[in-house]
């Protein structure tokens, strides 16, 4: 067995292999712990309303086979003989692989707690949602920005003077990149103010659909049509916006007209006619119906209610039963729906000269 005593790297085969061995034995045994905490505190987190067993899920869901494998090499490394730049270099890339991986653990965290929280409010209040979800972006950026200074601290990068050079240079960046800076702020503005939240139908200059989703750089709307808007935020707070999610009712007025030769006792009718089929339809406000003006070829009435409800197709639905009830009713009484006529009066020549004979 004399070739385990050849010496490769200052080490010999044997102890080599020992190292190799014992990093294998370790890797599995961590890989193997991982799992059976995942699947037991998965089944306990099961049974409990606590969310802290299914943070802890989620956290260790996160652990990446890198940081298993740095552990296990690192904790061979005990069974070598490492140079002392070797050992030290060794050191330092096993911090800065366990400063990543708690990063990894704190934004699996951040993302667990904020998801949850905008999960159940997504219920009750989409805004609230919104905000939540931005608020996971900044806490998620403000935690790699730090993880990412420690990691140039560990590598003996003057922060001091970094932080001060990023400052100088971030007004250079700011000035290249400020349309994109804007978008970020009307983000931020939209989160605040809440024009609208995911979910609302709006109405943008020509365009209108559902907002499915408030992002960093643009919002994406949903049309009737089925096809997905993209604007930037910075233009679409420039926009007028109609939010028709937040209407309380919708407002409807409408007119027609019937023929002069409708009798007098008919037109006193008429008004009543309207505000029993208004007033006989669920969820809708009536507010009046007058007799408005002379029209060329018919009397002319204008009528307004109020569908109790923001819906566009209640809205729909309620002008429809409302029109056909009227043309039933009115049809019911004998009253004529005017269109536009115009009369004819013909005079024959050769007649005229007879009756002026006559005369």
């Amino acid at each position: 067995m004399g070739f385990l005593e050849e010496v490769y790297l200052g080490n010999t085969l044997q102890n080599w292999l020992i190292a190799a061995g014992i990093l294998v034995a370790v890797l599995t045994a961590l890989k193997v712990i991982q799992k059976f905490s995942i699947y037991k505190l998965g089944k306990l987190a099961a049974t409990t309303d606590n969310q802290v067993d299914d943070l802890v899920v989620h956290m260790l869901g996160q652990t990446k086979f890198l940081i298993l494998l740095a552990g296990s090499a690192y904790i061979a490394s005990s069974a070598i003989i490492l140079k002392p730049p070797v050992s030290a270099l060794l050191q330092k890339a096993m911090v800065l692989i366990l400063i990543l991986q708690g990063g990894l653990w704190a934004g699996a965290g951040i993302s667990f707690v904020l998801g949850r929280a905008a999960q159940k409010k997504m219920d009750q209040d989409t805004s609230s949602a919104t905000t939540i979800t931005f608020l996971g972006f900044v806490a998620k950026l403000i935690l790699w920005v730090i993880v990412f200074l420690l990691i140039l601290d560990n590598l003996g990068v003057n922060i001091t003077g970094l932080v001060a050079g990023l400052g100088i240079g971030g007004i250079a960046v700011a000035l290249a990149v400020q349309n994109i800076l804007g978008d970020l702020l009307a983000s931020l503005s939209i989160v605040l103010d809440k024009p609208f939240v995911i979910g609302d139908f709006i109405v943008v200059d020509a365009l209108s659909g559902t907002v499915e989703h408030i992002g960093l750089k643009t919002t994406r709307i949903r049309s009737l049509n089925g096809e997905e808007l993209i604007f930037s935020n910075n233009d679409l707070l420039k926009s007028r916006i109609h939010n028709y999610k937040r209407m309380q009712e919708r407002r409807i007025v409408f007119g027609f007209g019937v023929v002069y030769q409708t009798p007098e006792e008919k037109l006193t009718l008429i008004n009543d006619i309207v505000k029993e089929v208004i007033e006989g339809r669920e969820g809708v406000r009536f507010e009046r119906v007058h007799f408005k003006e002379y029209g060329d070829s018919a009397l002319k009435y204008e009528v307004v209610y109020h569908v109790k409800g923001p819906d566009y197709k209640i809205y729909m639905d309620v002008q429809q039963t409302v029109n056909l009830e009227i043309f039933r009713r009115f049809r019911k009484e004998g009253i004529e729906f005017a269109y536009p006529t115009r009369t004819v009066h013909l005079q024959s020549e050769g007649r005229e000269q007879e009756l002026n004979r006559i005369v």
